[in-house]
C-alpha cells in the first residue's frame, strides 16, 4: 500500500503548483465523482478514488488537531501531575 504522505505530497505538487490541502481535497472530491460516475459507485475505482478522499481529510484533521494549543487544564496538569484533578484512574 502507498504511503499517503506521498500521495499527499504528490497532489499538492503536482505540475509544479503548490496548492493548500483544501483545494487538494476539493479537486479529489472532484475526481472521485468522475471516477465512479465512469466506472460505477460499485466499483474497485471508485473505492479507491473516495479512500483517497478520506485519507486527504483525515491528514486535515491530523493537521489542525496539531495545531491546536493545549487546553488550562493540560497546561496546569503538565506543571502539577500529583494535583487531584489530573490523576487518571483505570477501571
Amino acid at each position: 500500500m502507498t504511503d499517503i504522505s506521498n500521495v499527499l505530497q504528490a497532489a499538492i505538487n503536482h505540475d509544479n503548483q503548490t496548492q493548500t490541502l483544501e483545494e487538494v481535497i476539493f479537486d479529489a472530491i472532484a475526481e472521485a465523482r468522475e471516477t465512479c460516475d465512469l466506472s460505477g459507485s460499485n466499483s474497485a475505482n471508485c473505492a479507491v478514488a473516495w479512500d483517497i478522499v478520506e485519507e486527504l481529510q483525515a491528514e486535515k484533521s491530523h493537521k489542525k488537531q496539531a495545531t491546536k494549543g493545549k487546553s488550562s487544564l493540560e497546561s496546569y496538569c503538565d506543571r502539577h501531575p500529583e494535583a487531584v484533578e489530573c490523576l487518571i484512574y483505570d477501571l
